[in-house]
């Protein structure tokens, strides 16, 4: 339910705070005193798209902000695919600069407008005699006749389903495409998998090849580096390893003065062992290296095998081969054996398709089996609303071809006629304005008993209706509260008097301004304002008292 709309710097609006109770909520006023503006503040609200025209005063932003209370609702998932944080009282917010910038906030989490809307549309139904065409919608059609046949949850089973086979249906598809060409492709693969083959690249072979490469290349240097190294560390007359020995002979002939010279004749050795086996092992390294013309002529060849196929394949690591290896192979396993992968996923969307169809079935089944009672209901109720001879007829019928669709196989249509004698036939031919607009709130009404809806606004859509109709009108509105908030702006006492909390807009000059204010009536104002909309002017006390009738009804 929408618990509370700011409103700041928006059209004539400098500032407003409502807060709305769960019931029967009227909002009146005179004409042009800005009920809409209110309505178009909420649309914001909900993800429209902003025009800074409608900015108070454009030094300023202009903020909207709606609360709502989503406890009933089942909107956890929806938070969750879109990452924000789920909150029972949920804020949707709107920023709008003056020079034309939009901001949508989600709980303050920023959003895009797609979300925010998308969200907006699950909280709050906005109704107003243009939104009558929703009527002619498969979708509409489709929720009303199976939330009054109790399938919703059996219908959302099978859109799983019907998903799951529509993209099982799109992968035959492309494999069926693929086969065509698949034995070309194939020929590729195998001429890229034996070159890669008849390279056998190992795991670190480029780098062990560029070092023994660059060691073979720089041998002479080497060597004579090694030498210098074993000549200066040991088979100089006077080398490094005999001088530390020197001079830890003569700091053990002192050790006995102090303990600070043994510990310096201990690291000495350390020293002397170290360097000794690094001369040792300088010595192996020399008689590992050899002068080899042939063998750097083959790391050469090898180097640029490897080096061909990196560039071929736009990579720089011989893993990276490896991995086109394997995923080549893997490519020709699937082409080699893409005829019986077609035939598993055949007859896996037969199996779909026959479970399709058991679904398909059964929704066609309770569909039909509730069509006689939503008739005979929608009838009583549009009686009720004046329209004597009332005609309305769920059409249930199996598409074209018997296709599936997102909802089944079936085709629903609504056929209706208002005058006796006529046969019914589709709304668009047949039905008036005003007429549909009673259809409407007969379905929503019906809808209402069934499964949770969200706040519904109805806009003015008791235009060209009066009286008993109007009365009528009013109570189902009324009704409907008990299983969700409604929300009415209207022009009718009759229906104005029914309401549980009421709002009275009108127009005032403020500062040199012209400004809408939103207040919300006692029962001594409502009394005044139905009896000036039964007056259409100056209340009498004729109007009072009828007013005050109508009130306590």
């Amino acid at each position: 339910m929408l618990k509370q709309l700011k409103v700041q710097n928006f059209a004539l609006i400098d500032f407003a705070d409502i807060i709305f109770n769960n019931t029967f909520i009227v909002i009146t006023g005179e004409t042009g005193a800005g009920k809409s503006i209110l309505l178009d503040a909420l649309h914001l609200a909900i993800g429209e798209k902003a025009d800074t025209s409608a900015i108070f005063d454009k030094t300023k932003k202009s903020v909207i902000e709606a609360i709502f209370d989503i406890s009933q609702l089942q909107l956890k998932d929806f938070f969750e695919t879109h990452h924000l944080d789920y909150q029972e009282e949920t804020i949707l917010r709107r920023e709008i600069s003056a020079d034309g910038k939009s901001r949508a906030f989600i709980n303050d989490t920023p959003v895009n407008l797609s979300t925010i809307k998308s969200l907006g549309d699950l909280l709050i139904d906005i109704h107003s005699q243009h939104q009558n065409l929703i009527i002619n919608s498969l979708s509409f059609r489709y929720n009303f006749v199976d939330a009054i046949a109790g399938c919703l949850q059996d219908r959302l089973e099978y859109s799983k389903l019907y998903k799951k086979y529509q993209i099982n249906k799109k992968e035959l598809n492309e494999l069926i495409a693929q086969q065509t060409t698949a034995q070309k492709e194939a020929d590729y693969y195998q001429f890229i998998l034996k070159e890669l083959q008849d390279a056998n690249i190992h795991e670190g072979e480029l780098q062990r090849t560029e070092d023994e490469l660059n060691q073979l290349q720089n041998a002479e240097n080497i060597i004579q580096q090694l030498s210098n190294v074993i000549q200066t560390l040991k088979d100089a007359d006077i080398n490094v390893t005999q001088l530390i020995h020197q001079a830890k002979n003569c700091l053990q002939n002192i050790s006995k003065y102090h303990s600070k010279y043994e510990e310096l004749a201990q690291r000495l050795q350390s020293a002397f062992v170290e360097i000794k086996d690094i001369a040792n092992e300088a010595e192996n390294l020399l008689s590992d290296i050899d002068i080899h013309p042939e063998k750097i002529e083959l790391l050469n060849d090898r180097l640029n095998t490897i080096n061909k196929l990196l560039k071929k394949h736009n990579v720089k690591t011989d893993t990276e081969l490896l991995n086109i290896q394997a995923e080549t192979e893997q490519k020709l396993l699937q082409y080699q054996n893409i005829d019986d992968i077609i035939e598993e996923k055949k007859q896996h969307l037969q199996k779909l398709e026959k479970d399709l169809l058991e679904k398909a079935e059964k929704l066609s089944e309770k569909r039909k089996s509730s069509k006689e009672a939503i008739e005979k209901e929608c009838i009583i109720i549009l009686n009720e609303l004046s329209i004597p001879h009332a005609q309305f007829v769920v059409n249930i019928q199996n598409n074209i071809n018997n296709q599936f669709n997102e909802f089944g196989k079936d085709d629903i249509k609504f056929l209706f006629s208002a005058n006796k004698g006529i046969p019914p036939s589709e709304l668009q031919k047949t039905a008036s304005g005003g007429e549909i607009s009673r259809l409407m709130l007969t379905i929503k009404s019906m809808m209402a008993k069934k499964i949770h809806l969200p706040t519904i606004i109805f806009d003015e859509i008791d235009t060209g209706i009066s009286g008993t109709v109007a009365s009528k009108m009013a109570s189902i509105m009324k009704k409907m509260t008990e299983h969700m908030q409604v929300i009415a702006i209207t022009h009718l006492p009759q229906i104005a008097a029914k309401g549980q909390q009421h709002f009275y807009v009108t127009k005032e000059d403020f500062n040199g301004k012209t400004q809408t204010k939103i207040t919300e009536l006692n029962k001594e104002q409502r009394i005044m304002e139905i009896a000036k909309m039964l007056s259409d002017g100056k209340p009498s006390e004729a109007a009072i008292q009828n007013a005050t009738e109508l009130l306590i009804k």
